[in-house]
């Protein structure tokens, strides 16, 4: 592989951990109804900067997934459908 496209792919494996951690901020900051729009505008900059490192890599002909470990955790697990309770009819 060319090291032109492993540059590129080095830096948008570091984006998008970078992109990971601000997104958790951000909806962090929303939870507690803090002001989010400055992360918000960082993370607009990070994806401008991912797209034209994506054009570059796709112009260079890797077209190979790039895979990065997620440390983004899920708030709520996701759960199995709750079975519904049977509703009690009086005795008079």
């Amino acid at each position: 592989m060319d090291n032109r496209i492993l540059e590129i792919r080095k830096k948008i494996r570091a984006l998008r951990v970078s992109m990971l951690q601000a997104e958790a901020i951000m909806h962090d900051q929303i939870n507690r109804d803090e002001e989010c729009s400055e992360i918000a505008g960082e993370i607009m900059v990070m994806r401008a900067a991912m797209s034209l490192l994506v054009d570059e890599r796709a112009r260079l002909g890797d077209r190979e997934p790039i895979l990065v470990n997620s440390i983004f955790i899920p708030r709520r697990p996701i759960a199995s459908p709750r079975p519904v309770a049977a509703r009690r009819r009086s005795v008079s």
